[in-house]
């Protein structure tokens, strides 16, 4: 019997939107350098951006039966995350599941597999992030749960943890760290806005980074 699950946990909208703020590489620096997603999984277009609770799927290698019954019981917003063993020979997704999932109101989708169609998933605006781009079909024959923990991209994705990605790539946050890390991101991002701001003054990236010290002790000499 296969067991068809829900988001157990969901992180609230307004931690959702807390997190939203920021960059996948803000969020990876200020929650220790944790959570990226394998940089060999990229959006289709480089303008999509995504931000929601995973909806977690297990699905075996070419063979897209368990990403359809995730369209069909995911919620508004929620990110759809597949693992499917990294097998980067078969498209799972394209143009007339992207229509499903924009009737649905689906936030995006996160795949360790190829997609198709990328033309009209750029004309579509549906944020796509796949490890390849594959024309090959798929089968529909292998059953497995819904919203277990799995592994995408080197990192544990639970159910109902946010999934943030832009054009360089994809983080996730622990559900239960959310307002922590928007504080902590929100914090770096005031500490580069000073960086910035002292460029612009006129100091050098020595001064404003600290680096005298350790060029120093690193034995750093200038000849003239």
């Amino acid at each position: 019997m296969i067991h068809i699950k829900n988001i157990a946990e969901r992180p609230s909208p307004a931690d959702i939107d807390a997190i939203a703020k920021f960059s996948p590489a803000t969020i990876h620096e200020a929650q220790g350098r944790r959570g990226a997603l394998s940089s060999r999984i990229k959006p289709v277009d480089y303008r999509m951006k995504l931000c929601g609770p995973a909806f977690t799927v297990k699905s075996a290698p070419r063979d897209n039966i368990m990403l359809q019954l995730a369209i069909n019981y995911a919620q508004p917003g929620d990110i759809i995350v597949v693992s499917a063993g990294e097998y980067e020979e078969a498209g799972s997704f394209g143009d007339v599941l992207a229509n499903a999932c924009l009737a649905k109101g689906i936030g995006g989708l996160v795949t360790d597999t190829g997609v198709r169609d990328t033309l009209q998933l750029r004309e579509l605006g549906f944020p796509v992030f796949s490890l390849s781009v594959c024309i090959k079909g798929t089968v529909k024959e292998s059953l497995t749960a819904l919203n277990d923990p799995i592994i995408v991209g080197g990192e544990l994705i639970n159910p109902g943890d946010i999934i943030v990605g832009d054009a360089d790539g994809l983080v996730v946050v622990r559900k239960q760290e959310a307002q922590d890390v928007a504080k902590l991101s929100q914090a770096r991002e005031d500490a580069e806005a000073g960086y910035i701001a002292a460029y612009k003054q006129g100091k050098s990236v020595i001064e404003v980074s600290n680096l005298d010290a350790v060029l120093k002790a690193k034995g750093l000499v200038v000849s003239s």
